[in-house]
């Protein structure tokens, strides 16, 4: 009965299914039929023309599509607890050639116009400090939390007056999508966000993340940085079946839910436990570490998030019965 992470789910059976009719002769690298056909599938999702590259890790969505968008002088703006900063072991900085991430505050690892407005006033306009160049939001974010629609739409206006770029990091877009009821339209694009990381392996992929560019003028360099980078895989096709096998059928957002649903059950069983409100797929708790080992005891496994506190993680393919059987243990604590 494991709660770790959504990174360790099982692959849905119809990407299986799609890679192995995948698997015949065809051209190499992003040539091929199924890479063919990713800009048409994203571009009908999103109602609007995009661009639509497959990668092999969110690290490296990430790591591109900041690299095509920001000098290696320049700025990141990011919170503080942002999976670019905390847990990808330097790669933006590395992937841009040496762009600082300049971190800003907030609660449950959000930003807001004004944290972003005071952390911008800090930064003197001359060649001895850094200039802010890229803005780059999580949703959901690394607490759980969502941004809505208007929430990202007032970012994105803050953004375009100070002429920044912006990124928007969606491991988990599917379980802020379920979880808003927002388009993909206004929660991207028609916000201002010009490029998206698009997570497909913490809902049900296998190997294959999607990167999402709105904005034209990025696509060739980034199709440059990812060579470069070592991720034009050779048979990319098995990668595009997978985006594609989850996108046409909405089978990406029904995870989303699903996953949503079980989490939503264990914030009801947890109560005024709750750190932060459950929005998406992540349940952080507070418990002791007697009532952390206690649940242990009962078969559940999950990661201490900090003194007091844990985080347990929902899957899309999560047992029903496992949930109800944590949801139950934590209530009787």
């Amino acid at each position: 009965m494991r709660f770790f992470s959504d990174n360790a789910a099982a692959v849905h059976p119809a990407v299986f299914k799609a890679m192995a009719e995948a698997d015949r002769l065809d051209t190499a690298y992003d040539g091929d039929e199924w890479s063919c056909r990713l800009d048409a599938a994203f571009s009908t999702l999103f109602e609007r023309e995009v661009t639509a590259l497959w990668v092999t890790t969110g690290t490296a969505a990430n790591c591109l599509a900041l690299a095509g968008m920001v000098p290696p002088y320049g700025g990141i703006l990011c919170h503080r607890e942002a999976h670019i900063q905390v847990d990808e072991a330097g790669a933006p900085e590395f992937f841009t050639g040496g762009a600082k991430l300049l971190l800003v505050d907030g609660p449950g690892a959000k930003l807001t116009v004004d944290a972003l407005e005071e952390a911008r006033s800090r930064i003197r306009p001359d060649v001895h400090q850094v200039q802010a160049d890229a803005l780059s939001i999580t949703n959901a974010t690394e607490y759980g939390l969502t941004y809505s629609a208007a929430e990202t739409q007032e970012l994105g206006d803050w953004a375009k007056r100070h002429g920044l770029r912006f990124h928007l990091d969606g491991a988990r877009f599917a379980n802020a999508v379920a979880s808003t009821g927002s388009s993909v339209a206004d929660l991207t694009w028609r916000a201002g966000v010009d490029a998206l990381s698009f997570g497909f392996v913490k809902n049900g992929g296998l190997s294959a993340e999607a990167l999402i560019l709105f904005d034209p003028e990025l696509a060739d360099g980034i199709r440059r940085r990812r060579k470069r980078s070592g991720h034009l895989l050779s048979k990319g096709r098995y990668l595009a079946a997978q985006l594609l096998a989850m996108v046409e059928d909405g089978i990406w957002l029904d995870n989303g839910r699903k996953a949503n649903a079980a989490a939503r059950r264990l914030a009801e069983a947890a109560g005024e436990r709750l750190v932060f409100p459950v929005e998406a797929n992540e349940v952080f708790l507070r418990v002791t570490a007697d009532e952390a080992e206690a649940l242990r005891g009962k078969g559940f496994d999950f990661y201490d998030w900090g003194i007091g506190e844990a985080r347990l993680v929902t899957s899309w393919d999560q047992d029903m019965d496992a949930v109800e059987r944590l949801a139950r243990a934590i209530e009787a604590l």
